[in-house]
């Protein structure tokens, strides 16, 4: 790391220090939770100089993050200059999966833990994408916008509320992106249903209902790598909401939280923690070490988030039961309700039914409020793939507003927001549901943010 950076680390490192002990010293009995001082402007609507050329760096290319590899080499107007992981295996793939593509060869990092900051020390990357375990994503995206890139951090984006106050006051400091990579807010459903509020088919907002409901017990057969290998301890660590950003930003997006509303409170529970231990017992040896942990987080976790609008939102979590693969997307207001999984609405006014009877055909509706990015590049996204094309779409866009001096889609107080569920659920939990408040990471500035628009 070249001296300029190695400064700007350390000065990193002594303003994380200051945050933590000022949201560390918030008072209990559930008061408001202090605000950390300000260490910079807001970046709500944040526009950077347009850049001719994305220039990208990628730290971990396993899982998740060799698809974004994957999907960078279909991008025009993307160089990918470096690759950063500690398994030289996947490091080798992505790497191919470049030179095949006629590509120039990345350089590539991952030499130890922390060889990662050797490749944010070069001065020809502007993003790096951030596809590591969730106890990587918030050290891995301040170091990122301290060398002076934007952060693009896969979910969640913070797994306590200290983490989440680094990354918003880093990214006001140096005033770069940081924005969780949250890829369902591009999905063809979520999309349309957003179009469809914004165009008031279901009047005025009421109800939410989000959820990550995928059984995932099989990832616990991977030990030495892949997912399962570092997320099933999360299981024997927390009792909450592990991953709810996947069915809450599509929900936080049609009430516009951070944009005219807010997260006020939350209250949390748990059902018993059943699933991973008796699944442990059934597929490994008694002496097998999967068969030797403690499983605490409750198989199902259930969240109630009222705004301060007044608007509630169900979230849950469930990575365990035997049941089908559900994120809910509900959204229900005074005209109406949409559902997901499967998709389905019910209008008083303006539906093809009764509001007493689902309308469970969607092709009218799709003619009708299929969102105008899907219209323009869906066809795109679904050949290029990634969960249905909202993996590709979601970079495509990215990539868009960098090179034309738009605002991303996502700022880090909806990464600060939206991850903060996983720590608030867990502290409701421990404490018989009672409500737990959600700090104003936008320090006020939600009551007059233009809420997301409909881009064309």
């Amino acid at each position: 790391m070249g001296d300029l950076n190695r400064r700007r680390f350390l000065q990193s490192m002594a303003a994380i220090a200051a945050t933590s002990a000022v949201v560390g010293c918030a008072s209990n009995n559930n008061k408001t939770p202090l605000t950390p001082k300000p260490q910079g402007n807001s970046v709500q609507g944040l526009v950077v100089p347009k850049l001719d050329v994305v220039r990208v760096g990628f730290i971990g290319v396993g899982q998740r993050g060799v698809g974004a590899v994957k999907h960078f080499c279909h991008l025009d107007g993307v160089e990918i200059k470096a690759i950063c992981d500690t398994h030289q295996e996947v490091v080798d793939r992505a790497v191919k999966i470049v030179v095949d593509k006629g590509l120039p060869k990345p350089a590539t990092y991952g030499k130890s833990d922390m060889d990662y900051r050797r490749m944010l020390a070069r001065d020809d990357i502007d993003i790096v994408i951030i596809s590591t375990p969730w106890k990587w994503h918030t050290p891995m995206a301040v170091d990122t916008m301290e060398s002076g890139k934007h952060a693009l951090v896969e979910v969640p984006a913070a797994v306590t509320i200290e983490e989440a106050w680094q990354l918003v006051n880093t990214a006001e400091r140096t005033q770069k992106n940081c924005m969780m990579l949250e890829n369902v807010c591009y999905g063809r459903d979520e999309l349309m249903v957003l179009n469809m509020v914004r165009q008031g088919l279901f009047g005025e907002l009421l109800h939410g209902e989000a959820a990550y409901i995928h059984e995932l017990r099989w990832q616990m057969k991977e030990i030495e790598h892949k997912t399962g290998s570092w997320r099933t301890h999360w299981h024997t660590k927390r009792n909450g909401n592990l991953y709810p950003t996947h069915g809450l930003g599509p929900v936080s997006q049609y009430m516009n939280i951070n944009r005219g509303d807010r997260f006020d409170y939350i209250s949390s529970m748990s059902s018993p923690a059943l699933g991973r231990a008796a699944y442990a017992k059934r597929e490994f040896p008694a002496n097998h070490e999967r068969n030797q942990l403690n499983y605490i987080a409750g198989d199902m976790n259930t969240s109630i988030i009222k705004t301060i609008k007044g608007r509630s939102i169900m979230v849950q979590h469930d990575t365990t039961t035997p049941r089908p693969y559900s994120r809910h997307n509900l959204i229900q207001g005074t005209n109406g309700v949409f559902a997901g999984f499967p998709n389905r609405i019910a209008l008083e006014n303006g539906g093809s039914k009764s509001f007493h009877e689902w309308d469970y055909d969607m092709n009218d509706w799709y003619g009708k409020y299929d969102h105008p990015l899907w219209q323009k590049m869906g066809a795109e996204a679904e050949r290029n793939g990634g969960h249905g094309g909202m993996d590709f779409l979601m970079f495509w866009r990215i990539i868009y507003c960098l090179r034309n001096g738009e605002p991303l889609d996502q700022d880090v107080y909806d990464a600060a927001a939206w991850s903060a569920v996983f720590p608030l659920s867990m502290d409701s939990v421990a404490d018989r549901s009672n409500s737990k408040d959600f700090p104003d990471f936008t320090r006020g500035t939600w009551r007059t943010a233009a809420p997301l628009g409909i881009v064309t």
